[in-house]
């Protein structure tokens, strides 16, 4: 059964992705929410762990995910990350102005939750598409 498992996520790369994104959304956001819970603003401490974490992402992603470990092709994933941190950010600030009854730092950390997959399907196809392109 192991075997079948690991060859099954061995072929499929969105699954590699999914598991690899687990691991390194797992980091992002923590790292996120200390900043947050440490009375950081939303956008500086979001800002500091996606810097952080595009950089952790960049080997997961290019190592384990698409199988390649040209260094040259940071700028490309940066790009990516670019545009995710753009459309990332003005959701958060959209729901920074909704007028929630809740605690802002309750709010701020829920609106990051409910962004992390509709940006992690995002992030899979603009890498796909423009970074790793022809990556099994």
């Amino acid at each position: 059964m192991y075997y079948y498992i690991v060859n099954f996520i061995k072929k499929h790369t969105f699954i590699r992705f999914l598991i690899v994104g687990v691991v390194n959304t797992a980091f992002s956001y923590t790292l996120y929410a200390i900043l947050i819970l440490t009375g950081l603003p939303y956008l500086w401490a979001f800002s500091i762990s996606y810097i952080i974490g595009v950089l952790f992402n960049f080997q997961t992603f290019g190592r384990l995910v698409f199988k390649n470990k040209n260094n040259k092709l940071i700028f490309r994933f940066i790009g990516v990350y670019v545009v995710i941190y753009l459309l990332n950010a003005e959701g958060l600030r959209i729901a920074d102005a909704l007028n929630f009854n809740i605690e802002h730092k309750t709010k701020m950390l829920i609106a990051s939750a409910i962004l992390v997959l509709p940006m992690a399907m995002l992030s899979f196809v603009l890498n796909k598409l423009f970074v790793f392109r022809g990556a099994k």
